[in-house]
């Protein structure tokens, strides 16, 4: 995995937050994240991230459960294993619609939380970088990427400016491991303590 640098900066709430993102978005710098401790209601919007596509892949595992459950039933009472029951059709459509519709929310519903969870990165083992102890606790914090063209004292001044209580610069691996956090401690002499300004 690629080891990269970003500014992290951390805001006492989201009424310091949304318009800090708007602004980072605005200058041009490369937005890498925002951890919240809650939902922020037009973050998204925000960042410029589109519309998640997750509903149509809950259609289609959806759809997917109705073909699995007829095509199955059809197969075993029509072709498998046809039986005669007070002279009912081979295909009693009816009688197959509990089934069906169960197992086509049962597809929709694991499918869908398994594309959520490989997706968001967040399967069982997964780890990622921390950029902040209370980013799930009281803090929200949004990390910038360092590319050539950053101006990093520039990014912290600006980040400082508007809104941020505690700027600082970490060095990171890029992505997810499966493990333990031991694995970041080897950028504890390079990562600064937070300063707070």
């Amino acid at each position: 995995m690629a080891i990269k640098q970003y500014v992290v900066a951390s805001f006492r709430d989201e009424d310091q937050l949304l318009p800090a993102v708007k602004k980072v978005r605005m200058q041009g710098y490369k937005l890498y994240d925002v951890f919240t401790p809650f939902p922020v209601h037009g973050l998204d919007a925000a960042m410029g991230l589109r519309q998640t596509a997750l509903h149509t892949a809950g259609f289609i595992y959806g759809a997917l459960g109705t073909a699995t459950a007829l095509l199955g039933m059809s197969w075993i009472f029509v072709v498998s294993w046809p039986l005669d029951i007070g002279g009912k059709p081979h295909f009693p459509l009816p009688s197959f619609i509990p089934i069906t519709f169960e197992l086509t929310v049962l597809f929709s519903a694991v499918g869908t939380t398994l594309t959520f969870c490989w997706l968001n990165q967040i399967m069982p083992g997964v780890k990622k970088h921390i950029f902040h102890p209370r980013q799930s606790d009281d803090r929200f914090v949004m990390a910038i990427e360092i590319t050539p063209k950053t101006q990093v004292e520039e990014v912290k001044q600006f980040l400082l400016n508007n809104g941020a209580e505690e700027v600082q610069v970490q060095t990171a691996e890029e992505g997810w491991w499966y493990g333990l956090f031991s694995k970041r401690e080897k950028y504890d002499d390079i990562n600064p303590q937070w300063s707070v300004q």
